[in-house]
């Protein structure tokens, strides 16, 4: 099981921090540090920094948003990145949300799979230096009634294929993560109750006769983000996981449009779902954040003891976890970096280290 960073949005005063948290985990081995946007620092600008920066680790989008960019721009970018990195650049996409998609890029969300399934497309074929052309529901190129024509992509990126992530949630966005990327972004990943959302990818790599053999999940990055605290006090713990927790099962999305939410209640928290969505809703974060269960902070952190940790990274690999992508909470950067690197020596004690 190799290990991941998240950082998180750029922008918040943490800049600085966030480098040298970035320049440890690439001294540390970790295989990849990962940055992500919503409606204030962009991906791209920020993995440029990263990569110009450290040596060895890959630098990957959690995720560069699909209503942000044309599918033309998102290859232009992904090319741009991988070369001046030397190889290192994953691209990670999502389709966001309703609200930021129509309120900030003016994007309407409906038919977000649809969407997905032809910019993914498109990204490809860019990246594979082929003339674009492209009639789909949501995308032509050339426009047909216009002066435009094919065109190919002059930058020549460092790998013939450069890895392709999808941020998902739902079900249906599950298949098609098995069925068209190379990896999935995942966020609450609870060993428990993996198979809610490893079925759905499996039967899309089953579609799409993907995989090696009998195993159809080879060659499939499983890339949860895990917030990591280390405290012999579980309780104390999993206190600083608590406000994130409640930001995205709470605030999210709309009442009837969060897929956190959704998804807390397929893991069979449903009563607690709705309690922690109706207090962030009426502004009550730090009653929302009391009322995140422990239990559920419980099975998709990584909160305790050294050994504690590391005898539940045991569980994350065996439930098909193949990248673990840590976010280190700590009050100070000194204790986010002491994270990292406990983080790293749990992995090798359970016995769980991979290169690369």
């Amino acid at each position: 099981m190799r290990l991941g960073l998240n950082l998180g949005y750029w922008g918040a005063g943490n800049d600085a921090d966030n480098l040298a948290l970035a320049r440890e985990a690439d001294k540390l081995g970790y295989s990849v540090v990962w940055a992500a946007e919503a409606y204030g620092s962009d991906v791209p600008t920020v993995l440029a920094w990263v990569a110009a920066q450290t040596e060895r680790i890959d630098v990957g989008a959690a995720v560069m948003q699909i209503p942000a960019r044309t599918p033309a721009m998102t290859a232009m970018t992904a090319a741009t990145l991988d070369t001046l990195s030397g190889g290192r650049f994953r691209l990670g996409l999502g389709v966001s949300g309703p609200q930021v998609s129509e309120g900030w890029h003016g994007v309407r969300f409906g038919k977000p799979l649809g969407r997905t399934r032809e910019y993914v497309d498109i990204v490809r074929m860019a990246l594979r230096r082929e003339r674009v052309s492209y009639a789909g529901e949501h995308f032509t190129l050339p426009l047909p009634d216009g002066a435009g024509k094919p065109i190919k992509l002059t930058v020549h990126p460092v790998r013939e294929e450069i890895p392709v992530y999808l941020a998902a949630v739902g079900p249906k966005n599950l298949e098609l993560t098995g069925e068209i990327a190379d990896g999935w972004l995942a966020i609450f990943y609870a060993p428990e109750h993996a198979e809610l959302s490893l079925a759905p990818i499996r039967a899309g790599r089953e579609r799409a006769g993907k995989g090696s053999g009998t195993d159809v999940m080879a060659g499939f990055d499983v890339v949860p983000t895990v917030p990591v605290v280390f405290d012999d006090d579980v309780d104390a713990a999993a206190m600083p996981v608590r406000g994130y927790a409640a930001l995205y099962i709470g605030g999210m999305g709309s009442r009837e449009q969060n897929f956190y939410n959704a998804l807390a209640r397929r893991m069979g928290f449903d009563a607690e779902a709705e309690r922690v969505q109706d207090l962030y809703l009426q502004k009550q974060y730090g009653e929302a954040a009391t009322a995140v269960p422990r239990d559920f902070i419980d099975r998709t952190a990584l909160i305790g003891s050294f050994e504690r940790v590391r005898d539940r990274m045991q569980a994350y690999a065996d439930a098909g976890v193949t990248t673990l992508t840590v976010s280190p909470f700590a009050a100070s950067l000194d204790g986010r970096i002491e994270t990292l690197r406990r983080t790293a020596e749990a992995v090798e004690a359970a016995g769980l280290a991979t290169a690369g």
